[in-house]
């Protein structure tokens, strides 16, 4: 690993972080000088990720998004290790299902909605009442273009997705003006997470892009360090929408 930047004396706490965009986020902050903890389900994955991430500026905590005890964890041990939880970045999401809405398993759309946007709302209030309801500090919800239009045959997730965007109004609205809280929308980024959006068709699925390429996990850890950053001082209660441009093909056709 290059050598790192003088601390920034600023801290993150990052969900679902041990690899695709949430590792891609936390490696944004680290080469800013943040500190960070990262969260995820596989105790491997997390440790190597914390590995490659820097073990003396990284923690990682093991656990479900979902699971209370791990969000209270989570958030006690970044201020055990740091002293602090400037910002947040939800980024822990689950779409285990393919297939029309009409006949969706219920209990797989609970699931859904615990990890996308229920687990992102009790990691909000943790991180409110540990440190930002009297710091201040900053939180960024990882939605998803799938959440701000039709998504046929994912619409759970679009669903969770645009319930995310909408806790997002909620939280930016509520928790002013100590903390600004925004939501980024990405497309397709190229990840596991999202390998069966592309797998075997990439060149067809960038081609839609008017700017010609998939998305990758640093498109949005620029976007979040900007989001977490004074640069944006001014901005809250706000969708980003990173796509590619593929939006402005919208109705063309």
């Amino acid at each position: 690993m290059t050598e790192l930047p003088a601390l920034s004396g600023q801290v993150a706490l990052v969900t679902g972080a041990s690899r695709g965009i949430g590792y891609g986020v936390a490696e944004a902050l680290v080469a800013r000088g943040d500190r960070v903890c990262i969260t995820g389900r596989n105790e491997d994955a997390l440790k190597e990720a914390v590995d490659k991430l820097g073990a003396d500026r990284v923690i990682g905590v093991a656990g479900k998004a979902h699971d209370l005890d791990h969000q209270a964890a989570a958030v006690e041990r970044t201020m055990e290790a740091f002293g602090r939880v400037d910002h947040l970045v939800n980024n822990a999401g689950t779409n285990p299902v393919f297939g029309p809405i009409a006949d969706l398993d219920l209990d797989v759309a609970r699931k859904v909605f615990e990890t996308n946007v229920v687990s992102a709302l009790g990691f909000a209030q943790r991180t409110w009442h540990a440190w930002q309801k009297d710091n201040g500090g900053t939180i960024v919800n990882i939605a998803s273009v799938a959440g701000l239009s039709a998504s046929p045959f994912i619409g759970a997730y679009g669903v969770s997705k645009a319930a995310m965007i909408n806790l997002t109004v909620q939280l930016a609205h509520e928790f002013a003006p100590k903390v600004r809280v925004n939501a980024i929308a990405p497309a397709v980024v190229k990840t596991k997470f999202a390998q069966a959006l592309y797998e075997g068709r990439e060149a067809e699925a960038a081609a839609a892009y008017p700017l010609a390429r998939l998305g990758v996990p640093s498109d949005i850890g620029g976007t979040t360090a900007f989001l977490t950053s004074e640069q944006s001082a001014w901005i809250t209660g706000q969708t980003l929408v990173v796509d590619g441009g593929i939006f402005l093909n919208a109705g063309v056709g």
